[in-house]
């Protein structure tokens, strides 16, 4: 059987990618795209992908058409902080770089966040409720918490942040699936620019150490190994765009979806307590990153497929988060009480698995609780614009009346 390629062109990807999520797991969960790429989109098959060690370095790519017009643009250089960030390296490195990185972003560290998170929070409810009644939800409240945050733990000096907020937007676009030469140039360029502030600000917290991550990340040793300067640059450039781009989804997402199924919100503003698992299953109904990618380094079986050695392979964490299958025929539907709800692959598996999940489930959880408690008339007040990203898909634009 001919199996039509994933298309996140069609008419109405944009808004909605599950029914074509459901045809690739229905037709094709293994599947060859002519691009050059697979994509896996069942959740076995995406967990056992996710799970197997694969790799992520870009050196053990096969030769390709699609993926040559970008090294012809760029040349042998990789997208994202020279291929140093631990999202880019496997073991050992992967696991080095992921060791020095943990010892400062502990869970200790993130939970002693949540009085700073739920001051910003408050603040940019009162932002809304002052705003003539409502605004934009992306713009007062998905957006400002988690750039506040992660600027707040690094240490950043919050000058520059209209300017951090474009190169990060292009940054991001460096995780898309289909390549394109032209705007590959513009994400290293923004790659340069941000890697470049950073490392100025890197040489002033040499100079003037603080209490904040970037300070720790600067001092962290173990067993005399110490993060290398390119190496710091990368992981805090990764830090910084991961530390927000995401989370602006998981919030605008979220309440996009608990607006548009008023009884799972009514069900918690009757029950509060349900604001963890609420927060696990918005995770899992709308994923803030629809794709993760791997390379295979030797011929790979999953579904009964095999893959060959140096390919790109995507793993369809949306398409698995909302397989019949493992969730049963309810899957398409949002149910804040749902007991496996927090077996998503939201945050991927694996030794890739997010380092930054706790500080997302935190900033969903005290953002989206306070919000609905806050608001009790609180609803949409006009079309949702998205962000026509494939792989971090969310909604750019929410209006909201409270």
């Amino acid at each position: 059987m001919t199996v039509a390629p994933f298309n996140p062109f069609a008419p109405g990807f944009t808004e909605n990618p599950y029914p074509e999520y459901a045809r690739l797991r229905a037709e094709a969960p293994v599947h060859e795209h002519p691009l050059g790429f697979w994509i896996v989109s069942a959740y076995a098959e995406v967990n056992a992908l996710l799970r197997a060690g694969l790799s992520v370095e870009n050196r053990h790519l096969a030769p390709h058409p699609a993926r040559d017009a970008i090294r012809e643009a760029v040349g042998d250089r990789d997208l994202r902080g020279g291929g140093l960030s631990m999202l880019d390296r496997d073991a050992p490195d992967h696991t080095r770089l992921r060791r020095l990185v943990t010892k400062v972003f502990t869970p200790r560290a993130v939970a002693a966040l949540e009085p700073d998170v739920t001051g910003i929070v408050d603040a940019a409810l009162d932002r809304l409720a002052a705003a003539g009644g409502g605004g934009d939800l992306v713009d007062e409240l998905a957006f400002p918490l988690p750039f506040t945050v992660i600027n707040r733990m690094l240490g950043m000096p919050p000058g520059e942040a209209d300017r951090v907020r474009d190169l990060t937007g292009l940054l991001v676009r460096s995780l898309e699936p289909l390549p394109d030469p032209e705007h590959a140039i513009r994400v290293y360029a923004a790659d340069q620019e941000l890697s470049a502030m950073v490392a100025e600000v890197i040489e002033h917290k040499r100079a003037n150490p603080a209490d904040d991550l970037l300070t720790a990340l600067i001092r962290a040793e173990e067993d005399g190994d110490v993060l290398s300067d390119d190496e710091l640059v990368s992981q805090v450039v990764l830090l910084y765009v991961a530390g927000h781009e995401t989370t602006v989804n998981l919030i605008s997402n979220g309440v996009v979806a608990l607006l548009r199924h008023p009884d799972q919100l009514a069900a918690l503003r009757a029950d509060p307590a349900l604001i963890g698992n609420a927060v696990e299953e918005l995770l899992r109904y709308d994923s803030p990153v629809q794709l993760s990618r791997r390379i295979t380094t030797a011929p790979f079986a999953v579904g009964g497929t095999e893959i060959p050695a140096g390919t790109f392979v995507l793993a369809n964490l949306a398409g698995a988060n909302t397989d019949e299958l493992f969730w049963g025929p309810d899957a398409a539907d949002l149910r804040l009480d749902r007991e496996n709800a927090r077996h998503h692959v939201s945050f991927g598996a694996g030794p890739h698995h997010c380092l930054g999940a706790a500080l997302a489930r935190l900033e969903g959880r005290v953002a989206i609780g306070r919000l609905v408690e806050r608001f009790p008339d609180l609803a949409l007040a006009g079309d949702v614009t998205w962000n026509g990203r494939i792989n971090l898909r969310g909604a750019a634009k929410v209006p909201v009346s409270v």
